[in-house]
């Protein structure tokens, strides 16, 4: 007869971390197909920018350096962030936000477990508020763009900013379909002729839709291996498609559809691999469904009447800081004891 307690074995940090590097290689691959080798060369740059400052402050810390870089959080946040950044960023800015992310969102507040802000969120967000004009810069997917740079040129131009002879940089770089519908609205162009435009497919960015399905299928696997609940990415793409919907059955001519916000930005890298950070966000159930919902609403609006074209980085920050109350306030009933 078998006797309690009955106890797993609990997957190390090490075992969940690596299950979520893995569920990011097809939207690395796909980035990749998409939109160059220059992603590769962001992620090797933000990985070993991460080891080294993390390796670095371990050590003023007077911590053991192994133990935690064995851990691979640091490299998932340098994932996260490189993801997030446009491929053909400048090698300074991806050092730039991946220092910030990994010193101060990470081991000024005490290392992991103990952040109470996305690290990877915090070095974007720095990012796009000290230098806006540069993470706007996005190349043009390798099927529209007018010059096609092959890796060496990508490589050239992210670490000296040299385009091969009379390319300009024009050639090689597009707004988001995001930031595109942002300022076309500004001028009162209804929704059904700025989708016309070459940079939109049939559901969100041309191209970028197969990267948005490639984190689906990622994330798929972390509920499948059950590395994350369903609450989180459940709950934020249904209020974000909600809040989408009211608005486009309103005036569909002034806003977009909900597949649209669906398959467009950081929608759901942020939905499986962003909200779902067991540090920085709830650990209840239900503080886990509010929280994800109002990071979905708080997206919406954002991208809307904000002034950043995607708002899931502030999204998610603002609702970072919510946590402990929803923490306090969502705890399940104890077994024998009143409500």
């Amino acid at each position: 007869m078998n006797r309690s307690p009955y106890i797993t074995d609990a997957p190390t940090v090490s075992i969940i971390m690596l299950k979520v590097l893995l569920a990011l290689v097809p939207g690395i691959f796909a980035y990749a197909w998409i939109y160059g080798g220059g992603i590769i060369i962001t992620l090797t740059l933000a990985t070993v920018t991460a080891v080294l400052a993390e390796s670095a402050m371990l050590k003023l810390r007077q911590r053991p350096v192994k133990p935690h870089l064995m851990d691979l959080s640091a490299v998932v946040t340098a994932w996260l962030l490189a993801l997030a950044l446009p491929p053909l960023a400048p090698w300074w800015l991806v050092v730039v936000g991946t220092l910030f992310a990994i010193i101060i969102a990470k081991q000024l507040y005490g290392g992991l477990g103990y952040n109470p802000f996305n690290p990877a969120m915090i070095g974007y967000a720095v990012l796009l508020i000290s230098f806006p004009i540069i993470m706007t810069k996005w190349p043009a997917p390798l099927l529209l763009a007018e010059t096609k740079l092959g890796f060496l040129d990508q490589l050239q131009y992210i670490f000296g900013h040299i385009l091969p002879t009379g390319v300009k940089v024009d050639a090689v770089t597009s707004a988001t379909p995001l930031d595109y519908l942002k300022t076309q609205r500004m001028l009162n162009h209804e929704i059904s002729s700025i989708t016309q435009a070459p940079i939109f497919g049939v559901l969100g960015a041309k191209g970028g839709e197969i990267v948005t399905g490639a984190y689906l299928l990622g994330g798929l696997y972390l509920v499948q291996q059950r590395i994350i609940s369903w609450h989180l990415p459940t709950a934020f793409l249904a209020a974000l498609t909600a809040t989408s919907l009211v608005f486009y059955a309103v005036n569909p001519a002034h806003y977009a559809n909900p597949l649209f916000h669906l398959m467009s930005g950081a929608s759901l890298l942020c939905a499986f691999f962003i909200i779902t950070d067991p540090i920085s966000g709830p650990t209840t159930p239900r503080g886990k469904l509010y929280f994800a919902a109002a990071a979905g609403v708080l997206t919406y609006l954002i991208r809307t009447y904000g002034g950043y074209p995607d708002g899931v980085a502030f999204a998610v920050l603002i609702m970072n800081m919510f946590v402990p109350l929803l923490d306090a306030h969502t705890q399940p009933r104890v077994f024998g004891h009143k409500p």
